[in-house]
């Protein structure tokens, strides 16, 4: 299998007054294209501190992030952007849509927001819909859809660009029991059938043991509680 991404010797610190917090340890982690690896860790064990390292959202105090064994520290800040829009989908634990957009325009918003015209992005916008179960729900903004929905809406979104890998933070954690199930089997859903590549950090061990490989972070590191096919 291709390596999507990789990191090495991860860390992370943040210096709050007179105390510097470590939160990543030296974290080593890969992910291969097709799979599906889950994160778990109690709270405040930095797993959302390393999507977000992952993700470019944030830069780390020392160590290395690869995409597709391009070091991403050797790399311009509008080259870093540039991974980060195509390459790379979000969904997040409170879906964060627009409420004044459709959920059509929702979808379409990572390729409006750099100038590609509606006209342009309606038939994968469409597609996309149809493909997470809301075909007769496109014209509906966020406050006519249930959360379910609404995280829907917020997978599509994270596809528009077919990415090369999305991050899941917790996208189950603010859904019920039975909605969070839905999400779970549509994710596992388009990786069977798309080989969507997927990182999901995540509380619920039910879920993380569904994956193809489930990661345990403890004291700033990266322990593996159920290992997968690498190669």
């Amino acid at each position: 299998m291709n390596k999507t991404l990789e990191c090495r010797k991860l860390v992370k610190t943040y210096v709050d007054g007179a105390r510097t917090l470590e939160i990543l340890r030296g974290v080593d982690l890969s992910v291969y294209d097709g799979e599906i690896v889950a994160i778990s860790g109690s709270s405040g064990a930095g797993k959302s501190t390393l999507l977000h390292l992952i993700g470019t959202l944030d830069r780390p105090t020392s160590g290395e992030i690869l995409f597709r064994d391009q070091p991403l520290s050797r790399l311009s800040r509008g080259a870093i952007n540039k991974i980060r829009n195509k390459e790379i989908g979000f969904v997040f634990q409170f879906y964060h849509l627009l409420p004044e957009f459709t959920a059509m325009e929702n979808v379409m918003m990572p390729a409006l927001c750099q100038g590609a015209r509606r006209s342009a992005c309606r038939s994968r916008a469409e597609e996309l819909l149809e493909k997470v179960g809301l075909a007769d729900r496109m014209t509906h903004k966020p406050g006519r859809l249930s959360g379910g929905e609404q995280q829907r809406v917020a997978i599509a979104r994270a596809l528009f660009n077919k990415p090369g890998v999305v991050l899941a933070d917790e996208p189950t954690g603010n859904l019920d029991e039975r909605t969070g199930e839905g999400i779970t089997e549509l994710l596992w859903k388009l990786n069977e059938t798309d080989r969507i590549t997927l990182l999901i950090v995540t509380h619920d061990e039910h879920l993380a043991g569904r994956a193809h490989r489930w990661i345990h972070l403890h004291e700033g590191l990266a322990h593996v509680k159920k290992a997968g096919l690498e190669g």
